[in-house]
């Protein structure tokens, strides 16, 4: 497994997909230097795009929690996040009733931008749940995990509504050695209890990368092979990347270990085209 500069690899392309957490940022703040990639990119006129399974705020929150932290280029129309699917969904699919969520009230703007009613599990009462049309898992935050989690089980064996999944990601690191389950492992739990099929957006679903080269497409057409997919995860960036054709870029800075990476390439069967140490250009 050859180790390459990411600078060398950013170069040839005209447009970089970046994931945010473990390729950015981590669960101490920004990746040290990862700043001047940016500069890097915008120096050379290659465009960029953040691909995120982080539904827990909206474009614009993170966008400006990117800036407080040094990172300007990253503005709202960079990002595109597995909640702008769910959001898609909910558009053309839920035209009534209440959407019941679990996560914080941020990650609610997801739902509450389309104008839809919108009401936190914490707050409903089982016994007066005939109007909730479908129901968002959005963040692992915001509720109590014993109280809340069995509301939404037992809501969903009550009613035969949808059940959104606006993050596909089952867990994330919170320090070097120690991680937490995210709200995509939370609903792994709860489909395996009720024996139903939820509705999930992100990576590594092809659909992330449709709405993804379609939002990049509308400015100017790009074809596949001058795309960069760069992430830190095998089983959501590199394999989604991989499926959708395009170019991949693993990082060892996130959810890959550097003493994990080879061993995991050979025995998933999963492949990047590159393998960095990290995105920052020195």
């Amino acid at each position: 497994m050859k180790i390459k500069e990411f600078a060398n690899i950013a170069a040839k392309y005209k447009v970089i997909f970046f994931d945010a957490f473990g390729v950015i940022k981590n669960y101490r703040g920004l990746i040290p230097g990862i700043a001047q990639t940016f500069q890097f990119l915008k120096e050379r006129n290659i465009d960029f795009y953040i691909l995120t399974n982080d539904a827990s705020r909206s474009p614009e929150q993170l966008a400006q929690a990117f800036k407080k932290q040094g990172i300007k280029e990253i503005t709202t129309d960079k990002i595109i996040s597995s909640g702008m699917l769910a959001r898609e969904y909910l558009r053309y699919k839920v035209k009534k009733g209440t959407v019941a969520y679990l996560g914080t009230e941020n990650s609610a703007h997801y739902i509450e931008a389309l104008g839809l009613k919108t009401l936190p599990i914490s707050s409903l009462d089982l016994n007066n749940s005939h109007d909730v049309s479908a129901l968002v898992l959005l963040d692992d935050e915001g509720f109590d995990w014993n109280h809340d989690i069995n509301k939404v089980i037992n809501l969903i064996r009550m009613r035969n509504i949808p059940v959104i999944v606006a993050n596909t990601d089952e867990a994330y690191p919170v320090s070097e050695d120690q991680i937490a389950i995210a709200i995509g492992g939370i609903a792994d739990m709860m489909e395996d209890i009720i024996d139903k099929k939820f509705i999930r957006f992100g990576k590594p679903d092809a659909q992330m990368f449709v709405f993804a080269y379609e939002h990049v497409t509308r400015k100017s057409f790009v074809s596949k092979d001058e795309i960069l997919m760069v992430g830190d995860t095998l089983y959501t960036d590199i394999i989604g990347g991989n499926k959708f054709g395009l170019d991949t870029v693993l990082v060892l800075t996130g959810n890959t270990l550097p003493t994990q990476a080879k061993l995991l390439i050979q025995s998933t069967g999963i492949v990047p085209d590159f393998v960095c140490e990290s995105a920052v250009i020195r």
